[in-house]
């Protein structure tokens, strides 16, 4: 399913944090969130999955404004990996992924055979099988992440939103995640503050800074020096990877600086 926001405005705390956002996430690509720090990433995600209600605009599923749905409706369409990501959850790691079910179960109803299956495939997936058991409380924050992670693949969503996906993810663990992405070939709108990760990944880049999206569009069209120079403020150069062919970004650490104002899109 695509996605589409449309002039997104979201205000809090009597301040505008997104400014008359458009961007579209299109049917089974992954479009990347990029932006410094403030820019207003976490807030559209969170207007995404309806954790915030925007001041104007609005979010399309498919053509279908979300507000239009009931939350479980949302859910079984849209499953998020917010940043805010609790850790006192006293129950094992399965039990918590198997809360991925909920939007298709009634209440009280019992797992069935259809469910396991999907919360083991999950698990799998997300590299956490041998830890089923284990408490979701002891975990290490990079398996925290795993878990929930795997609750999101087990509501077998059309949309995934992930805010920050790879924090506190080892190497390894951010390359397998972001190649399982590429696999599942799912509409996934993603956050990314490591911007060869978001080349390599994304089909699509959005581009935020002051709440505003100032640049769409292939990675190779986007991340060009120029444009991270003006909206990151560090001086880069853009070649191809060597293994890939992606777009490589080498960022020269003798000349960062202040970030400079960007013109107005």
């Amino acid at each position: 399913m695509r996605i589409d926001v449309e002039d997104l405005h979201v205000a809090y705390a009597g301040r505008t944090v997104v400014a008359g956002a458009h961007l579209v996430a299109a049917e089974g690509e992954i479009t990347g969130l990029v932006g410094p720090n403030g820019s207003g990433k976490s807030t559209l995600l969170r207007t995404v999955y309806r954790h915030l209600r925007p001041s104007a605009g609005r979010v399309l599923l498919a053509g279908t404004d979300l507000r239009e749905l009931t939350p479980v409706q949302s859910a079984r369409h849209v499953a998020a990996l917010p940043q805010e990501r609790g850790g006192d959850f006293e129950l094992t790691v399965r039990e918590v992924v198997a809360m991925g079910r909920n939007p298709y179960k009634r209440a009280f109803a019992a797992e069935d055979d259809g469910d396991r299956d999907i919360v083991a495939r999950a698990l799998a997936d997300a590299g956490m099988a041998e830890h089923a058991n284990r408490r979701f409380s002891a975990l290490s924050g990079g398996e925290r992440q795993r878990v929930l992670l795997a609750r999101a693949f087990a509501q077998r969503p059309d949309v995934l939103v992930l805010d920050e996906p790879t924090n506190h993810l080892d190497v390894r663990h951010q390359v397998e995640l972001l190649v399982l992405l590429r696999a599942r070939r799912r509409t996934t709108l993603v956050s990314l503050h490591d911007l060869n990760a978001a080349a390599a990944v994304c089909d699509r880049l959005h581009v935020l800074h002051a709440g505003a999206v100032v640049a769409s569009g292939p990675p190779r069209e986007v991340l060009t020096p120029a444009l991270i120079a003006e909206v990151f403020g560090v001086r880069a150069a853009v070649v191809d990877h060597p293994l890939t062919g992606d777009p490589l970004i080498a960022f020269d650490l003798s000349a960062a600086g202040p970030c400079p104002p960007v013109p107005a899109p």
